[in-house]
């Protein structure tokens, strides 16, 4: 079965539910950024020939009305994100939703039900690997919640390069700090770089981070002009190839909180 998924780290959910019953194509691949993704003739084509397509939702996909109207698919197209309870970023939905694992658990059980729905002579092996993956997911959420705690309380803040980590800050206690004004899409001004270094310092973050989407100068030159620690690159709305730090959901989670925690724990 062809299943269209809009960007890799869904694709990699699906293929955990599906496993060798279906056949995988994520639009945006690895170390893709899905918010500013523009779509190419061929992927009408991936979307014309899948049975279902999973998106996100959320408005992460802008792209995606155009690609469906190219395409004249019909297939059923899945929310993953059904069910969860939303967070707001200014007056939008929050669409990074997966950095919670809990909320990776939901996107399973959605992801799970259509693919039973759209072919139910394997409903059985899909519950199955369902079951096997959200073990998985249970295990990691208690591996996310022991690493948190062993930093201490007030080194729980950090600055990354744009705001997609406000799931995992809710979830887990860490203050993400978006330097203010600053998006995937736009070069920061030297007033919002002069703002952020002021924000650093006034509240004493002691690192910054990279993220895999975002251009790294921005983030260095302000490690250089406040002596906050550059803790490394976090994986916010894509994974890496399979040689990188992230080639799966569960593997993007542990790197990212290792790289966290030795960066924070002071």
């Amino acid at each position: 079965m062809n299943v269209v998924a809009s960007f890799s780290i869904l694709g990699d959910i699906v293929r955990n539910v599906g496993g060798d019953r279906v056949n995988v194509t994520a639009l945006v691949g690895p170390d893709g950024d899905v918010h500013v993704y523009t779509p190419a003739p061929a992927d009408a084509e991936k979307v014309a020939n899948a049975k279902l397509l999973i998106i996100n939702g959320l408005g992460l996909e802008g792209w995606l009305p155009r690609l469906l109207q190219a395409s004249g698919s019909k297939a059923p197209i899945i929310t993953a994100t059904k069910g969860i309870a939303l967070l707001k970023l200014g007056s939008d939905a929050d669409p990074h939703a997966w950095q919670s694992v809990a909320n990776a658990k939901i996107y399973v059980a959605n992801i799970r039900d259509a693919v039973v729905a759209a072919d139910p002579a394997d409903a059985e092996f899909f519950r199955a690997n369902a079951k096997a993956y959200l073990a998985k997911l249970d295990a990691l959420e208690r591996e996310v919640r022991e690493a948190i705690a062993k930093i201490p309380q007030d080194r729980r803040k950090v600055i990354s390069t744009h705001d997609a980590f406000g799931y995992f800050a809710a979830a887990y206690g860490v203050e993400f700090i978006a330097p203010e004004g600053v998006s995937t899409e736009s070069e920061p001004s030297a007033r919002d770089i002069a703002g952020i270094i002021t924000q650093i310092k006034t509240s004493k973050i002691p690192a910054v981070f990279l993220e895999n989407i975002s251009d790294p100068r921005l983030i260095q030159r302000i490690a250089a002009e406040t002596g906050a620690k550059i803790g490394g690159t976090l994986y916010s709305d894509s994974l890496t190839g399979e040689k990188g730090d992230a080639p799966t959901y569960i593997d993007m989670v542990r790197h990212n909180i290792k790289t966290l925690t030795s960066a924070l724990a002071g």
